[in-house]
């Protein structure tokens, strides 16, 4: 710490003090002394209230310290002076700084003002050559401006002659039918279908003259091109073979192009569809004879004339020819018009845009959107046609003289499995499948016509019923042939909750009439042999139709029925053990009554519970009870079913013993009235009505169980 800072940290009152105290003690204290202190004493103050934190006065310590000047009288003294000598040397070297920078003032003046003189020199000289360049630069620029627009003409030329314009070789390879159909072909006609778009452009400035001399001349192009494409697929169809796996892909192309003239595509579907039919026809007559239509024979073909031994066979081998050329067919025109996603789509859409005339249909409809699917099957339809109407007159005259009814329901049942794999390779509309319709209707015809004449031939059968009772010849067979259609119909594709309604028409040829006989013949037998004869009849029906899951229907009919009978032969049996056994009257008489007082008085009275009736009635019931439950099987023992025999017989058996323990109840109660009455009259007793009636109801249950 310096001295100066060591002062200022004590306070300021002492410093003061110290520093001043030798002048007060110097001045002497008079009045005259007193007025020259108040100059001191404002010095002193003015001193006392310079702050430390002022930032001069501490720079102003600072550099007091750096003098290393000391606190003393003398130094005070000699600190303006110096101060003042400082100041003053200062000054002088700036001075004599400032003289210099004088004297380079000068010096640049001099020069700035040569500087001057030179540039109005060279303006004068640069105007003169300015005056003489003038017009040889505007000459200049007038060149390169007509240069600059000749060049943008040239490109605009050279870009309209690349875009709108086809050089000689292109429309060569375009036009001329003697330039082979290629990649250039294609890349020409897909340059001209690309100006004819871009013409478009042209047609929507002022000038349209160009525009119009472009499109016409583009539209020849194109319609001379898609005309050479045209004849170029014709000559190509002629000789394509479908049955090429490796079909040329310049056909496939071409098709495609040729897709956007729909006319022109369809004229070419018409001639392939034409040549195609052609083929298959001979192809499907080779495959019946062994030769062509053209009298060409093929020793590897195995005829289906001559492999087929029965008609069924006949038919199926032909039809299955017809599909596997409809598979085949269908495949290989694929190749041409499916393989590469929907371009001919594309293509007839784009063309039916182009022929405006043909988006009005003559219903004032537009046509809807081209279905390639469709359109394929559609071919593949028009192309089995010939070989359809060869296999039609041959199936139809198999169809007419068929003499089995059986036969003639398997030919219906295959015409309509291959009615149903048609329709799913091509569609339900096509005229392949109306065909198989027909032909199927035509089958079912027969089959009913000669199921109808059959159940003719057995009325003559309907008449009375068997010795056994059991079904009827007639009856046997005809299940064993609706056995044999049925499981003809299991082979088909019908699915499961529409079988049995589409069989119904079947059943009520092949099966209905038969059963309906049954019941006829039924009506002319007496009871309870009518009811035997129709349940063996339904048992037998029951046991052929409850093998297959799809006759439900018709299983429940027939239980309904033998349930109908069942009952009547149970009232049968139930009417033969009260007849038999003596107790008809009796069970009659008390069979209205109930346990009660006023019907048991009644009971008295009756009849039926007279002393000789009921030691008639009890002997009766004596003698039939040993043999009752033997006689009474012995009147089912026709029914086929013994089991049922037995049941039905238990059944009834119960009733009786029902009837029985009534007719039981109600004798012992008249003799507990009678025996109270006795005691309170205090008459003789009488003998009772269980003494006369004495079986029990545990007896009858024994002997008839």
């Amino acid at each position: 710490m310096t001295s100066h800072e060591a002062a200022l940290e004590r306070p300021l009152s002492l410093q003061a003090r110290d520093s001043f105290s030798p002048l007060l003690h110097q001045v002497p204290q008079t009045q005259q002394s007193l007025r020259g202190i108040i100059p001191l004493s404002s010095k002193v103050t003015s001193v006392l209230s310079a702050s430390y934190a002022d930032t001069e006065f501490r720079e102003a310590l600072t550099l007091l310290d750096d003098r290393g000047v000391h606190n003393t009288a003398e130094s005070r003294r000699r600190l303006r002076l110096d101060l003042q000598r400082e100041v003053i040397n200062s000054n002088g070297e700036v001075i004599n700084e400032f003289a210099k920078v004088a004297e380079q003032l000068r010096r640049i003046g001099h020069t700035i003002s040569r500087l001057n003189e030179n540039f109005q020199e060279t303006k004068t000289q640069i105007g003169a050559a300015h005056k003489a360049t003038t017009s040889a630069l505007s000459e200049g620029s007038l060149l390169i401006a007509q240069r600059s627009q000749i060049d943008k003409k040239q490109a605009l030329l050279k870009a309209f002659n690349a875009n709108f314009v086809l050089s000689g070789d292109e429309m060569a390879a375009l036009t001329l039918t003697s330039e082979p159909v290629d990649e250039l072909f294609f890349t020409v006609l897909s340059k001209a279908k690309k100006i004819s778009k871009d013409c478009e452009v042209l047609l929507g400035f002022g000038n349209q003259t160009l525009g119009l001399e472009i499109v016409e001349q583009a539209s020849k192009n194109l319609s001379l091109g898609f005309q050479k494409v045209y004849k170029w697929v014709q000559r190509e169809l002629k000789t394509l073979n479908l049955e090429n796996p490796q079909i040329g892909s310049s056909i496939r192309r071409a098709l495609r192009v040729l897709a956007e003239r729909p006319t022109l595509f369809q004229n070419c579907l018409d001639f392939l569809a034409d040549a195609r039919e052609h083929v298959l026809s001979d192809s499907f007559h080779t495959a019946l004879t062994g030769g062509s239509a053209f009298g060409t024979q093929r020793v590897s073909v195995k005829p289906i004339e001559l492999a087929a031994h029965d008609p069924l066979r006949y038919v199926g081998d032909m039809l299955a020819w017809a599909h596997s050329a409809t598979v085949g067919e269908k495949e290989a025109l694929e190749v041409l018009f499916i393989s590469d996603g929907d371009e001919i789509a594309k293509g007839i859409q784009a063309g039916r845009e182009n022929e405006v005339w043909r988006l009005i249909a003559e219903d004032g409809e537009e046509p809807g959107s081209f279905d390639a699917v469709s359109a394929l099957n559609e071919l593949v339809d028009r192309d089995m046609s010939g070989a359809v109407r060869l296999m039609r007159q041959r199936v139809e005259q198999v169809i007419q003289t068929n003499e089995d009814t059986i036969l003639a329901y398997k030919l219906a049942n295959l015409l309509s499995f291959y009615k149903g794999t048609f329709s799913r390779l091509l569609s339900p509309g096509s005229s392949l499948v109306e065909f198989l319709g027909l032909l199927e209707s035509e089958a079912l015809r027969q089959f009913r016509s000669l199921a109808r004449d059959h159940v003719a031939t057995l009325q003559g059968e309907f008449h009375h019923t068997p010795p056994n009772l059991g079904p009827p010849e007639f009856l046997i067979d005809a299940l064993e042939q609706l056995l044999a259609i049925i499981k003809t119909y299991e082979t088909s594709f019908a699915s499961p909750g529409d079988r049995e309604a589409d069989f119904k028409p079947v059943m009520a040829e092949a099966f209905d009439p038969f059963l309906s006989g049954c019941i006829r013949m039924a009506q002319a037998a007496g009871a309870p042999s009518n009811s035997v004869f129709l349940i063996n009849c339904f048992m037998a029906s029951l046991n052929t139709l409850s093998k297959f899951s799809f006759m439900q229907t018709s299983t429940a009919q027939l239980q309904e029925k033998i349930a109908k009978e069942r009952a009547r032969l149970v009232e049968s049996q139930y009417a033969f053990l009260r007849v038999e056994s003596g107790l008809e009257s009796l069970i009659e008489s008390l069979g209205a009554l109930e346990e009660k007082d006023e019907d048991v008085e009644k009971l008295s009275s009756l009849e039926a519970v007279q002393a000789p009736e009921l030691v008639q009635a009890s002997q009766m019931l004596d003698e039939f009870l040993p043999s009752a439950l033997m006689d009474a099987v012995e009147n089912l023992r026709l029914l086929q079913d013994t089991k049922l025999a037995r049941d039905i017989t238990e059944d009834a058996a119960k009733r009786f013993c029902v009837d029985f323990e009534h007719v039981e109840e109600m004798l012992t109660l008249a003799d507990e009235m009678s025996e109270r009455r006795n005691a309170v009259e205090e008459m003789p007793e009488v003998q009772s009505l269980r003494a006369l009636f004495p079986r029990t109801i545990g007896e009858i249950r024994v002997l008839l169980s």
